[in-house]
């Protein structure tokens, strides 16, 4: 009976309404699977290759219709390693650059790689370290202002292994986002982790560890986004061993299963005249 009155419905419909009604329904089919479309997510992390972490959900969000800028705030030239017998400095440099450049291509994020030296200049002392993460601090605020992006998305304070690097960018995303209400855009911070109970090795639980109570966010992707990811990650040859397969890459995600955990920054929701509310 329903099937029925829908088509004596439709039967009445003028041409001009039937053309409207499919233009809806067209658009409609198309937001469905846009279903981010408008958003803007920027990922902010350390080296070339840190976006590693958090490449799937990249290419998920980016496959829903959003569009994802990557802030890699360094160089990279300090990134030997066993695999390979690349020297630290700028040959180093100029290899990661272009890798970081691949990588960015394949995963389909807008890239911002600034050349902040590996470190800032720490072994500088004061004078070498200070101004530059000042500077970086300032530079993010203003990039912040100009993309106007939903949410950011960082290394907490473990900085996933601890790199002096990566938790000094976690904190550098953090104060800009502290630094001024921003309003809607961005609404929200999230912390890349691994929750405690993942981690076997029992120093490393509290190194890099967190309980799961505070990793609510638990961000789900498909096989396609892990592959889209390990094509991106193969771009940073200079960081992966030489022989890497797609199953390696896999093996090492597996403990995680198909998802990214993050933790939310939560502020205050109201004033309080005591620390033990």
């Amino acid at each position: 009976m329903k099937k029925l009155k829908l088509n004596l419905t439709m039967k009445h419909l003028t041409k001009g309404a039937l053309t409207l009604l499919a233009i809806i329904l067209f658009q409609s089919n198309i937001h469905g699977q846009q279903l981010y479309e408008g958003k803007v997510i920027m990922a902010v992390f350390a080296h070339p290759d840190d976006e590693g972490s958090v490449a799937p959900i990249l290419a998920k969000y980016i496959r829903e219709g959003a569009t994802a800028h990557l802030v890699i705030v360094t160089d990279g030239r300090y990134g030997t390693n066993d695999h390979h017998d690349h020297v630290a400095g700028e040959t180093l440099v100029a290899t990661r650059k272009e890798e970081m450049k691949c990588a960015a291509e394949k995963l389909g994020v807008i890239l911002h790689h600034w050349d902040y030296h590996d470190q800032l200049r720490a072994g500088e002392g004061y004078d070498g370290h200070v101004p530059h993460a000042r500077k970086m601090i300032l530079q993010l605020y203003n990039l912040v202002e100009s993309v106007k992006p939903d949410v950011l998305i960082t290394w907490g304070p473990d900085g996933a292994s601890t790199h002096m690097d990566h938790r000094l960018v976690g904190a550098t995303v953090t104060q800009v986002f502290l630094a001024k209400d921003w309003g809607e855009k961005p609404g929200s911070l999230y912390y890349y982790g691994t929750p405690s109970g993942l981690i076997t090795d029992p120093a490393s639980r509290i190194l890099r560890g967190q309980a799961k109570k505070f990793l609510r966010t638990k961000i789900s992707y498909t096989q396609e986004d892990l592959d889209k990811s390990f094509n991106s990650i193969k771009c940073h040859y200079s960081q992966m061993p030489p022989n890497m397969k797609k199953e390696d890459y896999e093996k090492r995600r597996a403990s995680n299963g198909m998802y990214v955990y993050l933790r939310k920054f939560e502020g205050p929701t109201k004033d309080s005249n005591s620390i033990f509310d």
